[in-house]
């Protein structure tokens, strides 16, 4: 049994369709990647797991099950015992998201004790012993720091550290990267690697990077989903997608990876923009930006079958030639 099932997600505001029968599903220990550019919906899909749309957000199912208890049935007050404790989500931007009037041990602790209801020489004990696992240097004396004395490098581990405080079987981690250096941005991943083999949990990682993806590859049991305009649009196992991704869109997104460019003038880029509320083709949803559509494509938006969402999907040769 899946340990994450989502099916026929939607979450609307007002007239707009923000994600779009959107289906997930996270085996426990798995890793997947969502990727797609901003306004795709990635991270109001999860958002919605979590329970974080608020009104005038709307937000329907046909299953949003976790470890096979449905969470759109639950009480509040239940949903809340695995929220934050079984399910934990690190947002991006650390420094946006701490509260800027408390140190950051103390919001670490905040957790332990609504969660766990630590106190005394247990809590201070698992703050310090978070702070270590996230390799934040000098644990014991940034425990009283304030984030506006860390790095942003930091701030993203206290986020991690705060996520991880209850041990969660699932993490998700929206952008963690952002807003980092590429140095910095790398040891983010490899911790996050890290505590997922260590923990022995599953990963939803949301990015609009695929080379960060890449990165996480390399390790087996990983798949990828594809989202454009609220829907996902390809999904796979990971390298096989990225050798030979069959959608569109898939194809633009590798095709714009810089090296990729390499020797060229210019950079590979996929012209237009994600359509919002009041440019949404009739069709299907790429076809305004699509090298290949055709004259069906404008006039009939295409399901997802055989996890790829497009009436003529680029053939299935797997040579190698977008390895990343």
């Amino acid at each position: 049994m899946a340990l994450l099932e989502i099916r026929n997600l939607r979450v609307r505001f007002g007239g707009f369709t923000a994600v779009d029968g959107v289906d997930f599903s996270v085996e426990p220990g798995e890793l997947l990647g969502i990727v797609g550019e901003s306004g795709s919906g990635k991270s109001v899909s999860m958002m919605a797991l979590m329970g974080l749309i608020d009104a005038p957000g709307v937000v329907s199912a046909d299953a949003l099950r976790f470890d096979g208890r449905d969470l759109l049935a639950m009480a509040p007050v239940e949903r809340r015992r695995i929220i934050g404790r079984e399910i934990a989500m690190v947002f991006q931007d650390a420094l946006n998201s701490l509260n800027p009037a408390h140190r950051v041990g103390d919001q670490v602790r905040e957790v332990l004790r609504l969660h766990l209801g630590l106190k005394g020489a247990a809590l201070e004990s698992r703050v310090l012993e978070l702070f270590e696992q996230v390799e934040i240097p000098d644990a014991r004396r940034r425990l009283d720091a304030y984030p506006h004395q860390m790095s942003g490098g930091m701030n993203q581990r206290v986020m991690i550290a705060m996520a991880m405080a209850c041990k969660p079987r699932l993490l998700i981690a929206d952008e963690p990267t952002t807003a980092l250096d590429v140095t910095i941005q790398a040891q983010v991943m490899a911790l996050l690697q890290r505590l997922q083999r260590d923990q022995g949990m599953a990963l939803v990682l949301i990015t609009h990077d695929l080379a960060v993806v890449a990165q996480m590859a390399r390790q087996a049991r990983h798949r990828l989903a594809v989202m454009y305009a609220g829907q996902v649009v390809e999904q796979g196992t990971l390298p096989a997608l990225f050798d030979a991704p069959r959608h569109p869109y898939t194809e633009a997104l590798l095709a714009a990876l810089p090296e990729h460019s390499r020797g060229a003038t210019r950079l590979n880029a996929l012209p237009g923009i994600v359509p919002g509320r009041h440019d949404r083709p009739t069709g299907c949803l790429l076809a305004p930006r699509c090298r290949y559509v055709q004259p069906r494509c404008v006039g009939e938006r295409p399901p997802l079958a055989h996890d790829v969402r497009c009436f003529f999907p680029r053939p299935n040769t797997n040579n190698g030639a977008h390895d990343v």
